[in-house]
């Protein structure tokens, strides 16, 4: 499967949401729309998911150095088999040593050259059971470093790093600025709510309706053309930054 083949929107739902909000209609102009997956989204039938017209898929895979979402590996080969680009995330716990988090994604990911980047979900964890705390910036930034050094080495592609605004704020900003960031902003355009921050992909709702999804969904615009969107397929970089 090359990252290329893809399907283009076939329906009036490409952009369906059950509470669209006015603020990032932007995002619907945008020419390239995919989703992000884990568990909660269930059993997907991913040729109606390529069907709609969904470019992208970002799939949850691990979560600090022990978890591993169940519905992965189903997902994973399931975008490929329906010709759905896709990226494996990593959910970054603060009490877990870097290294540890990032053998755990090694071990977990198989290496794939047509896939596209990895993500690293870095945002703090203050709802989690076992691993609420936070990490001051010095620390945070220090285990970024690792995981993304980490990930690189296993995959051959630069991360991407996903973001909402609390974070980017305490911790990312000025920071990682030859890493495609995918940002959180679900009632503003994101230049309102990230200072200073080029962005890539853009997570304009949480209550998006896709075709062979059951239930809501994220959604996610790529900043880009399609010819931006070919570059960025092919190579796992953004043409506007350094990724050589």
């Amino acid at each position: 499967m090359g990252l290329a083949a893809c399907g283009r929107a076939t329906g009036v739902d490409r952009l369906s949401d059950a509470r669209p909000h006015p603020a990032v209609a932007a995002a619907h102009a945008l020419p390239i729309h995919g989703i992000d997956v884990s568990r909660w989204q269930k059993n997907i039938d991913w040729a109606s998911v390529a069907s709609s017209g969904k470019r992208f898929a970002f799939i949850k895979a691990t979560e600090g150095g022990d978890h591993v979402d169940p519905l992965f590996l189903q997902n994973w080969v399931g975008a490929a088999r329906a010709g759905v680009p896709r990226s494996a995330y990593h959910f970054m716990f603060w009490c877990r040593p870097a290294e540890q988090q990032a053998a755990w994604f090694k071990q977990v990911v198989p290496r794939d050259p047509n896939a596209l980047p990895p993500v690293l979900d870095v945002e703090w964890n203050g709802e989690s059971r076992t691993c609420p705390h936070k990490v001051n910036r010095e620390k945070a930034l220090h285990m970024i470093a690792v995981m993304l050094r980490e990930m690189e080495a296993h995959t051959g592609k630069r991360p991407i790093i996903y973001t909402d605004i609390t974070f980017h704020k305490d911790i990312l900003e000025g920071e990682f600025r030859n890493h495609a960031h995918w940002i959180r902003s679900t009632a503003a355009e994101p230049e309102q709510r990230y200072h200073d921050r080029t962005w890539t992909f853009w997570q304009y709702t949480t209550t998006g309706r896709v075709p062979g999804i059951s239930g809501a969904v994220d959604r996610n615009a790529f900043y880009g053309s399609e010819s931006d969107w070919a570059h960025f397929a092919r190579t796992g970089c953004d043409p506007r930054f350094r990724c050589g």
